[in-house]
Parts: C-alpha cells; structure tokens; sequence
C-alpha cells in the first residue's frame, strides 16, 4: 500500500453548495484491502485485484450486516453511481438525493438472489 496524502486536500464544488475534500491517493496491490470506517464505527472495506478492485464487500450480506444499504443512483445529468447508506442515516441520504435531483433506480442489497 502507498498512501500519497494531499495537506492541504484540494477542494472541489460537484454541485452547488457540495464541497469535497479530496484528501490524496491511496494505492493498492492486487490483493491489498482497506477499510473505511464511520464515526459510529461501522465498517466497509475496497480490495484491489489483478482484474481491478471489489468496491464494496457484498452489498446482500456484509454491508447490510454492518447496517448499510447499498443504492444503484442516477444524477440529473445521467451519470450512474452506487452509493453506501448508513441506515442510520437514510433521511439524510433522501434530502441529499432530492437536493441533488438524483434518483434511486435500485436497492442492489434487496434484489432477490437468482
């Protein structure tokens, strides 16, 4: 793993009245994972592979045992994101996405398994 961390982050406005911090670059070997953690220490992990990266433990099983949703959402313009709620937080997520004229088209973590 090889951390490059940017001081100070570059801020950047996606959106009007969204900034982000852009913190610096995380690098990954294949077969290298990191775990991201919220402030109420629920976890969700990114491995990388030869082939690319898992961006996201299973959404039907981990993810949703670590109290998160996983959302399959479309932006105003027609990008395509997948984006991982905190269920704690979903009213949150509801403003954001009616804020930002994005539009849930699926919950991945509730598509029956085939």
């Amino acid at each position: 793993m090889r951390l490059a961390a940017k001081s100070p982050p570059r801020v950047f406005r996606p959106a009007p009245g969204v900034a982000i911090s852009d913190c610096g670059d995380l690098e990954l070997a294949p077969d290298e994972q990191v775990t991201m953690v919220t402030r109420s220490g629920k976890r969700m992990d990114v491995a990388a592979k030869d082939f690319g990266f898992y961006a996201t433990p299973s959404v039907n099983g981990r993810l949703r045992n670590e109290g998160f949703k996983t959302a399959l959402v479309r932006n105003r313009i027609g990008q395509i994101y997948i984006m991982v709620v905190d269920v704690d937080r979903r009213g949150d997520f509801d403003r954001y996405c009616n804020s930002e004229q994005q539009t849930v088209l699926e919950w991945l973590d509730e598509r029956p398994l085939d």
